[in-house]
């Protein structure tokens, strides 16, 4: 246990000390330090594994993690108190079960504690050995304790005035019977409210690539359109899971976004162990929907999982390798729904979807270069593209969709669409609509109206809604 104070002698009126994980903070410094490591693979692994207790498994994370801790998301609340008591002349003093690296940092980055005491390789500075170090330094009854969980209960049976922060409802029936007037709540995490947007449910709108060879093989009977659905459901599951999982993975550059900065996990809306808990429990539900169709759709389903975890951590740190990578994932929304419904997925379909996939892929990369030029923010350094590559991108994004129309030109004259249509020249109207399209993407993108997920914003843009019902009445006409 390692404890460091300005001085043993108080002022009359009582210090305030202040709890780290969770109430000074509304993240925990264990689970960043953990997330800070895993892109970059577990360094000393063997020492987390011998390690004997959880000040060691703390001390490790604290040493192998680099925080910002300019970043982190600081209770404005407990913030407040902070600055109340200064300017009433109190001490106020960080006392955490955070190992001693943390707690000094924060101490030095705010500047406005008296001291800190936190724990080190060997002493869990918690519960009960933290009330007794509290006792021993500043007695019985003669300090505020703000604190947030269970673990406090000592710690606010020895303080003189308990701050409860975001408790639940019976943790905090417990602490009014054991304080009475002596209780104050304070706002804490909201991720009772707020955890559901870390599913982005919006971005659902992609799975629906699942239904496209339905349709594309004209075949609608009952059975299919519910097994569809079921795939449509479990993709969902699992693609929450690897956002959820990206989220975590993002912390740090999420914080220096100029608007993901504001997602759940960044802003310490949803604790991060929350998080880690939702991962593997959308993945099982995820899973087991997929188990009801077919052992091939799971099949898929894994590879989706496994391909996207490998995006969010390395390979969309690769130049031109991560928009190629996202447009197989979207393509493979495609290659599900055909295993779901037992459709052969043609070569045409596989190929039109790599190529317009990539070309949104590098229009959503050309968004992001240009929101950090128009900001005056730097080169991002956990992506290998640069600001000056602006010109080469969208270059790249206006060459794969114009090859992508090439492809279903072709298409249009091959003999499968022969077969597959009554009036196939028909089809043809398909390709202005497509180039006009893909046209007003780039500029839209140029122009800085295009959202940051091209998309989410084709299905949410009027035109490009105009576009899409154009597309789907010239298909209806080929057909019958």
């Amino acid at each position: 246990m390692v404890a460091k104070a300005a001085d043993t002698e108080f002022p009359r009126d009582k210090p305030l000390v202040v709890d780290l994980d969770g109430s000074l903070l509304l993240t925990d410094v264990l689970y960043e330090s953990f997330l800070n490591v895993v892109p970059f693979g577990f360094r000393g692994t063997s020492t987390v594994l011998r390690a004997n207790s959880k000040a060691a498994v703390k001390h490790h994370f604290a040493q192998t993690s680099e925080l910002d801790y300019a970043t982190l998301p600081y209770n404005t609340g407990v913030m407040d108190l902070i600055h109340v008591a200064k300017a009433q002349g109190r001490k106020v003093y960080l006392a955490t079960a955070a190992n001693a690296k943390h707690a000094k940092a924060i101490a030095d980055h705010l500047g406005v504690f008296d001291g800190w005491f936190a724990s080190d390789a060997v002493t869990n500075l918690s519960g009960t050995l933290k009330a007794e170090v509290l006792t021993a330094v500043l007695g019985k009854n003669g300090f505020d304790y703000i604190g947030n969980a269970s673990s406090d209960f000592p710690v606010w049976e020895i303080a003189d005035k308990a701050y409860g922060v975001g408790l639940s409802n019976s943790l905090e029936r417990q602490l009014v019977a054991l304080k009475g007037s002596n209780y104050v709540a304070l706002d804490g995490n909201e991720g009772r409210r707020a955890w559901f947007k870390t599913l982005r449910v919006r971005q659902y709108v992609k799975n629906l690539l699942i239904f496209v060879p339905l349709a594309a093989a004209h075949q609608f009977t009952l059975a299919d359109l519910i097994t569809n659905v079921i795939a449509f459901i479990a993709f969902c599951a699992c693609a929450s899971a690897v956002y959820i999982l990206n989220d975590l993975l993002d912390l740090k550059s999420d914080r220096a976004h100029p608007s993901k900065h504001a997602r759940p996990f960044a802003s310490g809306l949803v604790q991060l162990r929350t998080g880690l808990l939702m991962v593997p429990a959308l993945v099982v539900f995820s899973l087991m929907l997929a188990t009801t169709i077919s052992p091939e759709f799971v099949g898929v389903l894994v590879g989706y999982f496994v391909l996207t975890s490998a995006y969010s951590v390395y390979f969309k740190r690769k130049m031109l390798v991560d928009v190629v990578v996202l447009a197989m994932l979207y393509t493979t929304r495609i290659v599900a729904g055909g295993v779901a419904s037992q459709i052969q997925v043609s070569e045409w379909l596989f190929s039109f979807s790599m190529f317009i996939f990539t070309s949104l892929a590098l229009i959503k990369r050309y968004v992001e270069l240009a929101t950090r030029l128009d900001r005056g923010l730097p080169d991002r350094s956990d992506r290998n593209y640069r600001i000056g590559d602006l010109d080469v991108v969208a270059a790249l994004a206006a060459a794969a969709g114009l090859n992508a129309v090439t492809i279903f030109a072709f298409y249009v004259t091959s003999s499968d669409a022969q077969i597959s249509y009554r009036h196939p020249k028909v089809l043809w109207l398909i390709c202005p609509i497509l180039l006009c399209w893909i046209g007003r993407a780039l500029m839209m993108a140029h122009r800085r109206l295009m959202d940051d997920d091209p998309i989410v914003f084709a299905l949410t843009d009027r035109i490009s809604a105009i576009a899409i019902a154009a597309i789907i009445a010239a298909v209806i006409i080929a057909t019958f």
